[in-house]
């Protein structure tokens, strides 16, 4: 799939007068069968995948402690474990639909809110909706089964990078950075 598109600019964007255009062009990612058709978040977009997640909870259980804030409560926000449980349940099962992929450099990445813009191009493509707003749900799904809401209130206590420590890093975490391996000759 190709997208063109055509800009059209003031005198004041480009020298040279009205009236002058600049083409801009950009492709969709190409997608491979196991993006495109597997139930599973693809391995290489499961970091991106889990740091959404911990976004997502991180930001609910933020708007929920925010709407605690009353006088009597002394400044605590503290969400009561039914609270929490609920909170995290409507996390993973929002609509997802700001979440899509977006190639760069030849680079997929899944892209929204609370993910780092990284490298961009001028002009790129995201392709959302399809099996990642479902691939999402069950990824959070997962996280929830995983650590359970305890844990992760816990962790979100502390602030956004510890639950995002607790749920993509460690030693079993998507968001490892492999260390390159380097071979002894006997």
């Amino acid at each position: 799939m190709r997208l063109s598109l055509l800009l059209l600019l003031g005198a004041w964007a480009i020298p040279g007068g009205l009236g002058e255009r600049a083409t801009f062009t950009a492709t969709a990612p190409h997608l491979d069968d196991e993006e495109k058709y597997s139930a599973h978040m693809p391995t290489h977009l499961r970091c991106d995948a889990c740091r959404a997640v911990a976004y997502q909870m991180w930001q609910h259980l933020a708007e929920a402690e925010a709407k605690l804030h009353t006088p009597e409560s002394g400044g605590r926000r503290e969400l009561s474990e039914s609270m929490y449980t609920d909170v995290l349940d409507r996390s993973c099962s929002q609509s997802w639909q700001g979440y899509g992929v977006q190639e760069v450099n030849q680079v997929k990445h899944l892209t929204g809110p609370g993910l780092n813009k990284g490298p961009e191009s001028s002009i790129s493509v995201m392709v959302t909706g399809g099996p990642w707003p479902i691939r999402l749900s069950q990824t959070c799904l997962h996280y929830l089964g995983e650590f359970g809401e305890d844990q992760i209130y816990e962790a979100h206590q502390q602030d956004r990078e510890a639950l995002e420590a607790l749920l993509c890093g460690g030693p079993r975490g998507p968001c490892l950075e492999e260390a390159p391996v380097t071979r002894e000759e006997l």
